[in-house]
């Protein structure tokens, strides 16, 4: 039998509440579970106290601000699996012992590798997990928005991936969105995939997108050793509300690099394919600019643009566009109405618009 202890509402008020559990009515947690043996998943929502700083000296609230930590402490986060190659590789712990805050966003797991320039993870110690009246452990999973059945004109939607994590794809995305904005186009917006935290949701709703969601709203605090039809359906949830929503265009990222294995199962999807009209590339060199947009292509996508950190280079930019043979657009252009209009209507044009 599972042990639990009452909780005192007053106890959360004073907790420092991640982004993870933006969605969550914490008025039902009422107890907590503190059986060290319990396996706890992936999205269980656990009070910990902050006990050393490293690499996290913050945590992201429900309201999108960075609070600054201190050891000693009470936040409440979600466990979850993390797949990062310039931060942190992390899995949910077998029990409630000591972990670690692998994700400013709120996600609790224990590091297995890091980047050679990470500090030691921030580790924290569990008090006990969230539990409902019943005594049963509450899961973001719980909130979850639903899926809808939409009915009428897929909206044109197109995606923003990218060689690797940190290649420009989220700059890329905001950009493009402002661009389609300034248009006069009304965007919509979605994270598909990646580690449960709002700064890339704030820039999308930022640079104009509306409405924005990202897989958190979907109940996950992390894609990561998602089984690849629950990736398929968090991609048709969050692109039905947008589609409900009445959206000219959706515009979508999909976190992470192409070899990631969620990206990859995405792209190699039915669904993402026949749902997605135009692929926007974002790389940090050259050569990963040719060899991800010839491996996209390969499986059938329509690659219409490079862009991403490369474009800071003219050298690198001009490599790319000679061995892709594709439109490289430096990420400040995609903010130019005209630029976003000739990209998705007339390639030709484009030409010109870039000539200026």
């Amino acid at each position: 039998m599972n042990t639990v202890n009452s909780l005192q509402q007053n106890r959360l008020k004073h907790a420092k509440v991640a982004y993870t559990l933006r969605n969550v009515n914490l008025d039902v947690a009422e107890n907590l579970l503190v059986d060290k043996g319990y396996s706890p998943r992936p999205g269980d929502m656990v009070l910990a106290r902050v006990e050393m700083i490293g690499q996290h000296g913050g945590v992201e609230l429900r309201n999108g601000r960075r609070s600054t930590l201190y050891a000693g402490d009470e936040i409440v986060v979600c466990y979850g699996n993390r797949y990062a190659p310039d931060q942190f590789e992390a899995e949910v712990p077998k029990d409630l012992g000591p972990c670690h805050l692998v994700a400013a966003g709120g996600m609790a797991g224990v590091v297995l590798s890091s980047y050679s320039a990470m500090k030691e993870p921030t580790a924290i110690t569990p008090i006990g997990l969230l539990a409902d009246a019943s005594g049963n452990v509450m899961n973001i999973g719980d909130w979850a928005i639903p899926h809808i059945d939409y009915v009428g004109a897929r909206p044109l939607t197109i995606a923003v991936l990218g060689t690797t994590m940190n290649s420009g794809k989220t700059t890329s995305l905001t950009n493009f969105i402002r661009g389609l904005v300034s248009s006069g186009k009304r965007v919509g917006a979605a994270k598909i995939t990646g580690t449960g935290a709002g700064k890339d949701v704030w820039l999308m709703s930022d640079a104009g997108a509306f409405p924005t969601y990202d897989f958190t709203d979907a109940g996950y605090v992390s894609t990561y050793k998602v089984t690849h039809d629950k990736v398929e359906e968090i991609f048709s949830i969050l692109t039905g509300h947008l589609a409900h929503a009445g959206v000219d265009i959706i515009v979508l990222e999909i976190a992470d690099g192409i070899f990631q294995s969620e990206t990859a199962a995405l792209l190699s999807s039915p669904i993402f394919k026949s749902s997605v009209d135009h692929i926007l590339f974002a790389s940090r060199d050259s050569a990963g600019a040719v060899g991800g947009v010839e491996l996209v292509m390969r499986q059938g996508h329509d690659v219409i643009a490079v862009s991403g950190v490369l474009t800071n280079s003219p050298l690198a930019a001009s490599e790319a566009a000679k061995f892709t043979g594709l439109p490289v657009i430096h990420t400040r252009m995609l903010c130019d109405p005209d630029t976003c209009v000739a990209l998705l209507h007339d390639t030709h044009k484009l030409d010109q618009v870039m000539a200026v």
